[in-house]
């Protein structure tokens, strides 16, 4: 039983790495149900990322297979949600735009991938120095305001293909809130850009002892 409870977080991180092929079909649909749906998949799969580590921290349920497979389960959820929007926001029409963007710059995934790719190499490195790297906190809300751009993004696609079906379009409401709809998408994708490169810059200060004992 208290094998069970400790490996609790990890179960729910398995879910949200399984989800993640779901959610590149979904968001590739132009669809508007079934964007739907990949919003609602997307954020419960960011809200079961809190969730494993609040249980984590607050049974003490934190393993070595947890700090492996909780970044692993991040980095997923950003490439199933990134590259799909990369390809949606590059097809025709207004609509599979990028709020105040536009089509999603490749430089925009290179910066971010790159960030990842670095960060999994050092923690690899570091693992087999038998040191086990867990992700720090300003990597938790880099990743958070990454999360709440791609919600966002999910949503505005939705309710952007619906509008004139729904002969939103010419209302006072509609025009207020997507004008802050978009502007919370635009932002926040700058704001994560910039913790992107402030938390690797952290990660490997807080842990550049290791390159000097190698």
């Amino acid at each position: 039983m208290v094998l069970r409870r400790l490996d609790l977080p990890n179960v729910i991180t398995v879910a949200r790495i399984v989800a993640c092929p779901v959610l590149v079909v979904l968001i590739l649909s132009p669809d508007p149900a079934r964007l739907a749906l990949a919003f609602l998949v997307f954020v419960s799969a960011a809200l079961s990322d809190l969730w494993d580590g609040y249980l984590a921290r607050k049974h003490g349920w934190i393993t070595d297979a947890g700090k492996l497979l909780d970044p692993v389960a991040d980095k997923l959820l950003t490439v199933s949600t990134l590259v799909p929007f990369y390809v949606v926001s590059h097809r025709p029409g207004a609509v599979n735009e990028i709020p105040w963007w536009g089509a999603l710059p490749l430089w925009v995934l290179a910066v971010i991938f790159g960030r990842e790719i670095v960060v999994t190499l050092f923690r690899g490195w570091a693992l087999r120095r038998g040191s086990v790297l867990s992700a720090g906190p300003s990597g938790k809300i880099k990743a958070f305001i990454q999360n709440v751009f791609c919600g966002s993004l999910l949503l505005w696609y939705v309710l952007a293909r619906m509008a004139p079906e729904w002969g939103w379009e010419e209302t006072l409401g509609w025009i207020v809130w997507s004008w802050f709809h978009q502007a919370v998408t635009a932002l926040t994708l700058v704001v994560a850009l910039v913790l992107t490169v402030y938390s690797m810059g952290v990660y490997y200060r807080e842990n550049r002892q290791l390159l000097r004992h190698q």
